[in-house]
């Protein structure tokens, strides 16, 4: 059967006039139907944001954000099998993914804010100033920022829709979504959920898909969007950064990553093997965070391979569906010929293809792929492939190390292992890096700020950082 789901503006469902096919990456035919919005719907979204957050109701009633919060919470909670046949299918995600972060862990973030905001300080007493003769108090107001657009990326669409949406409507800000074009209908669902199980007001919470660019350029650029919030490619946060400028809108980006994983050579080879194997093939590699990277001691770079290869062997892909397989398909056939075309291109330049860099069908999975000797300043080391390929790069020493772990545009993530814990913490400690795993360690979590340095993104998400993205701070004075 084809799904159908609808576009939220203003407080309607409403089914647009226009749509698009979305796919079954594992299958790679259609499944479903989205609206197709267009420029005049996202003014209308615009508009209807603006004017919700001017009219302040929702911007200044704490006790209903959280009751707010408190019900998305509990419908996502009561509708997670249809949101996990939904995930399964359209994101390409495999049934045990959908038991983390891909979506029930995602849940958990708006529970974190709605258990946050009652006790959040929005006022913040500063000391007593002298001034001509008087005394004058001050103190700082935090208050929303005001209209958001919201932008999210395909990979985990409804982890990435909650991250944005939970801390934001949290602070009082209203919100305009933008799905990604790969995964539609999985977020007009949630924007089913916020019309019909909720009391969120209307206009608080808008959700577009489509297919092209000029929705996504309207929300960039107009004068009432105050704030952009967007997950996605470097390359496209650059354009939204100088689409913004025109207005001197905030900016929260989070963007790609380059990740590397350190193995010092006091490391336990079996434990980083493992790692490293199963964490570049977790969502076939589309993820920002994967550590992609391998920097593993000169005299032990072989033997490490090898086992890296005998490890992806028994990763086992195929239908998402099915509860034993641990990794799926690609987003699309063009993603696929991305990755491909880059394996293919590293084999040429020097790089030793030791496993996989072939295609499965049906659908779009790719193998999971391991490539040896990779010179760290080659095309394969440098740019984010968002596939299950791991580069495997020498490395002469800790410091050597971390010169070619720093060796990026990218600053997202990162791993380091070693048999002594505070070494691995100190060689962390010189990554310019956002986020950082020692031995596996899983900084992942709500309550935990998650972004990158240089290229890979400005701001936080989650935590109680994510939550002050979405505020502004006002200093006020006056004498006693």
């Amino acid at each position: 059967m084809t799904e159908t789901r609808r576009l939220l503006i203003d407080g309607k469902l409403v089914e647009g006039g226009r749509t698009f096919a979305t796919l079954n990456p594992a299958t790679g035919a259609v499944f479903g139907q989205a609206p197709d919005a267009t420029p005049a719907d996202a003014e209308a979204a615009v508009a209807a944001a603006r004017r919700t957050f001017d009219a302040g109701g929702w911007a200044t009633d704490r006790a209903l954000r959280v009751r707010c919060l408190d019900q998305l919470h509990k419908a996502l909670i009561e509708h997670k099998e249809e949101l996990r046949e939904l995930t399964i299918r359209e994101v390409g995600a495999t049934r045990m993914s959908t038991h983390s972060n891909q979506l029930e862990a995602a849940f958990e973030i708006v529970r974190y804010y709605a258990d946050l905001l009652p006790g959040y300080p929005m006022t913040e007493t500063l000391a007593d100033v002298d001034f001509r003769g008087k005394t004058h108090r001050r103190w700082m107001e935090r208050e929303p920022a005001g209209v958001v657009a919201a932008i999210v990326a395909y990979n985990y669409p409804t982890q990435l829709a909650l991250a944005k949406l939970a801390p934001a409507l949290a602070a009082g800000c209203t919100v305009v979504l933008k799905a990604a074009p790969d995964t539609p209908l999985i977020t007009l669902a949630l924007g089913e959920l916020i019309a019909e199980h909720t009391d969120i007001p209307a206009g608080v919470v808008n959700v577009l898909t489509s297919s092209g660019a000029d929705v996504g350029e309207v929300l960039t650029t107009h004068p009432d969007v105050d704030l952009i919030t967007f997950t996605g490619s470097t390359a496209t946060g650059r354009r939204i950064m100088a689409a913004a400028s025109g207005t001197v809108k905030r900016v929260f980006l989070e963007l790609g990553g380059k990740s590397a994983m350190v193995v010092l050579d006091d490391a336990d080879v079996e434990t980083a093997a493992t790692f490293s194997t199963f964490s570049v093939c977790a969502h076939a590699g589309q993820g920002c965070a994967i550590a992609t990277r391998m920097l593993v001691p000169r005299a032990q770079h072989d033997a490490i391979a090898e086992r890296v290869a005998a490890m992806m062997s028994t990763i086992t892909y195929g239908d998402p569906g099915a509860p034993e397989t641990y990794m799926g398909p690609l987003i699309s056939e063009r993603q696929r010929d991305k990755v491909d075309g880059m394996v293919r291109r590293a084999a040429a330049a020097g790089a030793r293809l030791v496993t996989g860099g072939r295609k499965a069908d049906p659908g779009f999975f790719y193998a999971p792929t391991l490539l040896a000797d990779v010179d760290p300043d080659s095309e394969v080391a440098q740019q984010e492939v968002f596939g299950p390929v791991l580069a495997v790069i020498p490395h002469d020493g800790d410091d050597d190390a971390v010169r070619i772990a720093n060796n990026s545009i990218y600053g997202l993530s990162g791993v380091v292992m070693s048999r002594d814990e505070e070494r691995a913490v100190a060689v962390a400690r010189r990554i310019r890096s956002g986020t950082f795993s020692i031995n596996g360690g899983n900084f992942a979590g709500p309550d935990a700020p998650f972004g990158g340095y240089k290229q890979s993104g400005i701001g936080r998400e989650m935590g109680v950082a994510g939550l002050e993205e979405f505020l502004e701070r006002k200093t006020i004075a006056a004498p006693r």
